[in-house]
């Protein structure tokens, strides 16, 4: 099977009931064998407090009240809770997230002081989560002098630990962190995890357990969905901000990886079923748009 990108032109072309593109993700099927179907949501950037005003919050609420009604098993927040470390700002984030009724879980942004967060939303902060078969790995590389990602050695050690005990427990993974870890330069917003920032050790460890990661699950980039899968069988993916999306031309300027354009605030329906990885961007208050269906090689 070809690695390379799929551009949204091939998308379009293998696919004529969404606006969007048809992209690709999945576990191997011998992987998949015995493996119940599983849906969650992803949500992230909802930058509450966003410029002083109310702007933000309301539309979080719009964004969780279609959460609460989503038949899934639990919602992934991806960083920026609130925007500017603006700490009182976490009870109103909480007070709308329960709005969702189901299990929320979330990381910190580059918005988010660690301290905050671990006051506010969890402690401690980075933890793993089980639900069924899929271990979710929830790890903080965001800083808030920074808009680059940072992974400690005591992180990686940890991370390392993590997907040990997913290969033991017979478990899938998706390890989910704030920033993206692979390279990105203009067009893109050149935001990344550096390699003296601990890159390099983090593709080692996903090298190795290639089998148990599905794929490494990012926000923080406002550009709709973005990703790369250059590193098969796992597939890189910048979720959508809740809040605001930009357009970069990404596409028109060939850049590397995948980026439909679609850029209405939203969320993500993800499902993972006989081995397939399906993503369903929602743009909030409208129809289901771009249908992401990503192929592990």
């Amino acid at each position: 099977m070809s690695s390379s990108p799929i551009s949204r032109r091939d998308c379009l072309a293998r696919t004529g009931a969404l606006a969007g593109g048809l992209i690709a993700g999945g576990v191997s099927v011998s992987q998949a064998e015995g493996r119940e179907r599983l849906s969650f949501a992803v949500v992230t950037d909802t930058h509450v407090g966003y410029r002083g005003s109310d702007s933000a919050q309301r539309q979080w609420v719009k964004t969780a009240d279609e959460l609460a009604q989503l038949d899934v098993s639990f919602v992934l927040h991806l960083g920026d809770v609130v925007d500017g470390g603006r700490v009182e700002l976490y009870p109103v984030y909480r007070e709308i997230r329960d709005r969702i009724i189901k299990p929320v879980y979330e990381i910190p942004g580059n918005h988010d002081p660690a301290d905050a967060f671990a006051q506010h939303i969890r402690q401690p902060v980075d933890t793993v989560v089980d639900h069924g078969w899929l271990r979710c790995i929830l790890c903080n590389n965001a800083h808030r002098d920074s808009h680059d990602g940072f992974f400690t050695e005591s992180q990686l050690d940890w991370l390392a630990a993590q997907l040990d005990a997913t290969k033991r427990d017979d478990r899938l993974a998706i390890i989910c962190c704030h920033v993206p870890v692979h390279q990105n330069r203009h067009p893109d917003r050149g935001w990344y995890v550096k390699p003296e920032h601990g890159q390099q050790r983090f593709y080692e460890l996903a090298s190795a357990h290639r089998d148990e990661l599905i794929a490494v699950c990012h926000g923080h980039f406002h550009n709709g969905i973005r990703g790369w899968s250059d590193r098969a069988p796992l597939h890189e993916i910048c979720f959508p901000s809740a809040l605001y999306n930009q357009n970069r031309g990404l596409e028109e300027k060939q850049a590397p990886g995948f980026h439909p354009v679609e850029f209405r605030p939203g969320y993500t329906l993800a499902t993972i079923d006989q081995g397939r990885l399906t993503l369903e961007y929602r743009p909030t208050g409208a129809e289901p748009s771009v249908k992401l269906d990503l192929k592990r090689v």
